[in-house]
């Protein structure tokens, strides 16, 4: 992936939209993807996982790989 506003990230963006971490998980990225999962399921309980969903989109949005 080339970088922010790449293909890839908005298809990884598009990917965290329906599952949070998913997006970093495309590019990658498995301890932020995982952090983001566990992290989003577990503030949905208290309704406040969106948040955690919204940081996960934007993040997969906005990465930029390190060459």
């Amino acid at each position: 992936m080339s970088g922010q506003g790449s293909t890839g990230n908005v298809i990884a963006a598009l990917a965290s939209f329906f599952i949070p971490g998913l997006g970093q998980l495309i590019q990658g990225r498995v301890l932020p993807a995982l952090i983001q999962f566990v992290l989003a399921g577990i503030l949905w309980i208290f309704l406040l996982g969106w948040i955690v969903h919204l940081w996960s989109i934007i993040d997969a949005a906005r990465f930029k790989a390190n060459n």
